[in-house]
């Protein structure tokens, strides 16, 4: 196949390009930072690489602003005009492309579901979010930003191009400076603990599912709109940690409070709505379909993601 990825330059654009590589499929990047004009682009505008999505069989968009920073005004609204003008002129291109691509796979989030623990959130069943009690008011901000981006793919006008929204949790892998290797380094620092109640839910997926999920969307016709892309086993964040720190051998990990949190948020350059909203998704669609996850729970995704990290072979 020939696999286009607009914003493939950071952690989980490279966890699929060596996925896909490993099957000789031929995989471009469009990056900001590309030294070569045809895959330079500024994720707003048309331009000489739109000649890549006429030679793609599939489009999997990535781009958007990190959503680890400090929650400013700014920030959020680079964080909403980057995922709405990308996905805004990828669908122009498709439009406009005299051999469209089969399928167009865009990056959604998990953020979109309401923080909520007495539930799980699959695609039929979940809650979007925007209406919670008892929670900062300005985490609405996520989800505006997150339906406004998927407002964006559905209209869209590309009808011979299949769509799937792929509303995706943290991806896990081993990769420098990746979500994973973040949280490793803090537990080895002993500041894997609790934070706040530790009772909010954590989505997360193994990145080999990860890449089979895409795989199995990309192959799997009968498919689109939108799927969530997480692990079938969601657990609490004190229980996220304990069994991080049981597989690194870390002894203690100290816990945080609310207020603690913010002040680290502040020194980490990060918000806390990252680590304090419950993100309870499953993947129903995807069970539905069939797919069989390699690691539906943590207990034996973080065993092989250690190793990995420590150069020990795959588990």
């Amino acid at each position: 196949m020939n696999i286009l990825i607009p914003g493939g330059s950071g952690q989980v654009g490279q966890v699929l390009k060596r996925h896909f590589d490993s099957y000789d499929h031929h995989v471009v990047i469009l990056s900001r930072g590309s030294e070569e004009p045809s895959t330079r682009w500024d994720g707003k505008t048309l331009g000489q690489w739109q000649q890549h999505v006429d030679e793609a069989d599939v489009i999997i968009n990535l781009a958007g602003r990190t959503v680890n920073c400090r929650y400013t005004e700014t920030n959020l609204q680079q964080m909403m005009d980057s995922r709405v003008d990308s996905t805004r002129v990828v669908g122009q291109a498709i439009q406009a492309s005299p051999a469209p691509p089969k399928v167009w796979l865009q990056m959604s989030t998990a953020t979109i579901y309401a923080h909520r623990f007495d539930a799980a959130n699959d695609e039929a069943t979940g809650i979007i979010g925007g209406q919670e009690q008892n929670v900062p008011a300005y985490w609405a901000r996520s989800i505006d930003i997150a339906k406004a981006w998927e407002q964006t793919f559905e209209l869209a006008n590309t009808p011979t191009t299949r769509k799937i929204a792929l509303r995706t949790s943290m991806v896990m892998s081993p990769d420098k400076d990746g979500v994973f290797d973040v949280l490793c380094s803090l537990t080895n620092r002993w500041l894997g603990g609790r934070i706040g109640s530790g009772k909010q839910y954590l989505s997360w997926i193994h990145d080999t599912d990860f890449c089979r999920a895409i795989e199995f969307l990309i192959d799997n016709d009968s498919i689109d709109g939108a799927v969530n892309i997480a692990s079938p086993g969601p657990l609490t964040q004190a229980e996220f940690q304990r069994q991080l720190r049981s597989e690194l051998g870390v002894s203690v990990g100290l816990p945080a409070t609310k207020w603690m949190a913010e002040i680290g948020a502040v020194f980490l350059k990060t918000d806390t709505e990252l680590v304090l909203k419950s993100r309870r998704v499953t993947p129903g669609r995807l069970a539905n379909a069939g797919f069989e996850f390699k690691f539906p729970q943590w207990s034996r995704a973080v065993a092989d993601l250690v190793a990995r990290r420590d150069g020990s072979p795959r588990r």
